[in-house]
């Protein structure tokens, strides 16, 4: 007689399934680094349009008060409810007033800000209301300007 010959079912996993497995973990965790970078600027540039949006508003209570429009952001405290910081490691806030005196503009140096935060600032700049100049209307900001400019008011 013939005895049949159980044979033994192997439990787990073998090595190419584990190092495929791997591998697609490793193309997962590179694609959020990418993700997770692009948020970090883009929750600075949001800092910057919130921050610019709150000076705004301060100049703006400013004026109402005193009948002239700020020359310094240290003028506008009084009317924070939370201090900004003028110099930030991503963004120098100032007031602006252009030389014909017809712009007041809220003003953000971002020379020391990375190209994702400009890039992410572009892309808010039509609907934030960002410029890359002063005197303009028409000059809607661009990533390859390190000032960006948020208007007050046409005098």
């Amino acid at each position: 007689m013939f005895k049949l010959v159980r044979r033994r079912k192997a439990k787990g996993f073998t090595l190419v399934e584990l190092l495929i497995v791997m591998v697609i973990i490793g193309i997962l965790a590179g694609a959020m680094l990418l993700v997770m970078g692009s948020g970090k600027d883009k929750a600075n540039a949001t800092k910057i349009v919130s921050d610019m949006r709150s000076l705004k508003a301060a100049a703006l209570m400013y004026y109402g008060d005193n009948n002239a429009w700020p020359t310094q952001i240290s003028q506008l405290s009084q009317y924070m409810d939370r201090q900004i910081n003028a110099n930030t490691t991503v963004a120098s806030y100032d007031i602006s007033n252009t030389s014909t005196d017809y712009y007041v503009c809220v003003k953000a140096d971002l020379s020391s800000a990375g190209e994702g935060v400009k890039k992410a600032l572009a892309a808010m700049a039509e609907d934030s209301g960002l410029y890359y100049d002063a005197t303009s209307a028409d000059h809607t900001y661009e990533a390859s300007y390190d000032e960006v400019y948020m208007r007050i008011s046409t005098q």
